[in-house]
């Protein structure tokens, strides 16, 4: 279980001033009890540059706590029950990619390590290491995320130069166009200019618009943001990005895999890094991918659209492949979101991405459609869905606890023991024992 520190109390969100230094966030997540409330107790926190807001004793507790206190920083044991260190990397990212995680294992757990580097590692401590030493390496962390941060603030420099790239495409982008020889003339400029690599190089292009908006819910764009917009999409794929009439408009290059893979987590991020570092709600319309450059402009009128139909009160992004009137109501989405769990909780796999997939829209928006009507996220909703299946085999089967828990989504048995007993307050085991004593004493 996990547990919130006394001496550290939960840091409310402060927009960053340049003026002072704050205190990033950080959950502790470590299977040794010992080891963990050590680092708890006996790290200077504050001292580091950062504030404890939780501590985890295995993956799942980490990854609840990661979505509930969007902490900047998860320092965590590789090797975790349940859900490895890597794994929960991976999840950590899709639900919270601006949150940094550092590791803390030992030597032999290096190469493994190495797996999980695209999934926001910013540390590799090895143990074991004393509070002096974790201390400094913090010191090493907070530093590097004060360059994110500033990074992301930072406006282009003049001697830069005007972007040819960006220059190419702000015509294809905001106007029809319409040249019969159009895609060749295109194709060949884009080369020239650096756009393109070569002639092989044939992507497909998705059009993202963002925004920033005041309290008062106005446009507040500067024409900064668009390299703070760059310089985040260009840790996913490739992308240019360029400023008009108060938006900041981003071409994104890629093959579908990365499109599929990458695209929500970097419409995830953006809003979360423009909210964490720039204290301003942010906006985005994500158009269809196109095959062409001569499509750029009906994929830029998919993006408006779908940025106008968002939700201003609130920071994320809209797809416009969330809007077709299969997906288009909230309610509706999320009913059938739920009716696509009741049917598929037994599988082991069954992930937000997942569902999404099965129900052709992306996860951002399934993730708010579900929390918006259904009042729970998603992986609450599933834990309690594969335990009262639990508890109903239980009570009316003999099968083994090892196939109630592959029947109930699980493949380690232990872990469906975790979960049952956080979940229903005893043992799978005690359970059974306790309906198996209430019926023969009915019996008598």
């Amino acid at each position: 279980m996990w547990s919130v520190c006394s001496n550290f109390p939960v840091m409310e969100r402060t927009v960053p001033n340049l003026n002072y230094k704050t205190l990033y966030t950080v959950i502790v997540a470590d299977d040794e009890d010992e080891l963990r409330d050590a680092v708890c107790s006996m790290i200077p926190w504050e001292d580091c540059g950062f504030r404890l807001v939780g501590s985890a004793s295995n993956g799942l507790d980490a990854l609840q706590l990661v979505e509930k206190l969007e902490p900047d920083l998860l320092l965590t044991d590789i090797r975790m029950p349940f859900i490895s260190g890597i794994e929960l990397a991976r999840q950590v990212r899709e639900v919270r990619p601006a949150t940094n995680i550092a590791f803390l294992s030992g030597f032999d757990d290096f190469e493994y390590a190495q797996q999980a580097i695209q999934y926001n590692i910013i540390s590799y401590m090895l143990k074991p290491l004393t509070v002096e030493g974790l201390g400094a390496e913090l010191r090493v962390i907070r530093q590097k995320i004060d360059a994110q941060f500033a990074m992301f603030r930072q406006a282009p420099s003049r001697a830069d130069g005007p972007d040819l790239r960006a220059a190419m495409l702000m015509p294809l982008v905001l106007d029809d166009f319409a040249e019969p020889e159009g895609d060749s003339h295109a194709e060949a400029y884009a080369r020239q200019c650096g756009l393109l690599r070569d002639k092989g190089d044939r992507p497909f292009y998705t059009v993202m618009v963002s925004i920033l908006l005041g309290e008062d819910g106005t446009n507040r764009t500067p024409p900064a943001f668009v390299a703070s917009v760059d310089r985040l999409a260009a840790k996913y794929m490739r992308s240019v990005s360029f400023f008009a009439s108060g938006k900041v408009i981003t071409v994104l290059l890629g093959n579908p895999s990365d499109f599929e893979e990458y695209l929500h987590i970097l419409a995830d991020e953006l809003p979360q890094m423009a909210d964490r570092v720039l204290g301003r709600r942010c906006r985005i319309g994500v158009s269809r991918a196109v095959r062409s450059l001569s499509e750029l402009h009906g994929a830029y009128r998919e993006a408006m659209e779908a940025l106008r139909q968002g939700d201003r009160s609130e920071s994320g992004a809209q797809f416009i492949s969330d809007l077709a009137p299969a997906v288009k109501g909230g309610n509706l989405l999320c009913k059938r979101a739920l009716e696509a769990l009741d049917q598929n909780y037994m599988d082991a796999g069954l992930s937000l991405v997942s569902l999404s997939g099965m129900l052709d829209v992306s996860p951002n928006h399934l993730s708010a459609c579900i929390k918006k009507y259904a009042g729970e996220t998603f992986i609450n909703i599933l834990i309690r869905k594969r335990m009262e299946a639990a508890r109903e085999l239980l009570a009316s089967s003999n099968l083994k606890i090892q196939e109630i828990s592959l029947r109930c989504g699980y493949t380690d048995q232990h872990y469906f023991s975790y979960c049952f007993k956080k979940y229903c307050g005893e043992s799978p085991n005690a359970m059974r024992r306790r309906l198996e004593t209430g019926k023969a004493g009915e019996g008598a």
